[in-house]
């Protein structure tokens, strides 16, 4: 697909406000809903935009403390992991990663004992290294950034 200025500027509006309907995303871009609703589906069809979401605030839902864990295999047992992070309740994301480890996840989570639990389970067949986050620092996520040349 070619990727253009236009798209660009579809993409950073959609991200600043995903609920925004195509008349007002044409009218801040200044070109035609028609267009603008064709240029939309071409996106989504080459899985540029992968969907729609919203930004939840944990900590109004009580889950006050984020931590991230990095979990090291003891004998294998990969696939049983991966398995188990993926519905896991407190589970944010998780990577695979190469070097020291085998996962990094991050948990949310209304108590420190909540993240006791999660050692507890998975130290059966995994090590652990824990940290936790006092704050989160703000990131320009735009998509402008990663794009720029």
């Amino acid at each position: 697909m070619k990727f253009d200025e236009i798209d660009m500027m579809i993409l950073k509006e959609l991200q600043e406000d995903s609920r925004l309907s195509i008349r007002e995303l044409a009218k801040r871009i200044n070109l035609s809903p028609p267009s603008v609703t064709e240029r939309v589906r071409k996106l989504e069809d080459e899985g540029i935009i992968e969907g729609y979401t919203i930004k939840i605030n944990k900590k109004k839902l009580g889950l006050s403390v984020d931590c991230i864990i990095k979990v090291t295999m003891k004998n294998g047992g990969y696939e049983r992991f991966k398995q188990f992070i993926k519905d896991y309740k407190r589970s944010e994301w998780c990577y695979r990663i190469a070097g020291d480890g085998c996962f990094l996840v991050k948990l949310s989570v209304g108590e420190l004992n909540e993240i006791e639990d999660f050692v507890n389970i998975v130290s059966e067949y995994a090590i652990t290294q824990t940290i936790v986050a006092f704050s989160e620092v703000d990131i320009n996520n735009s998509i402008a950034k990663f794009i720029e040349k």
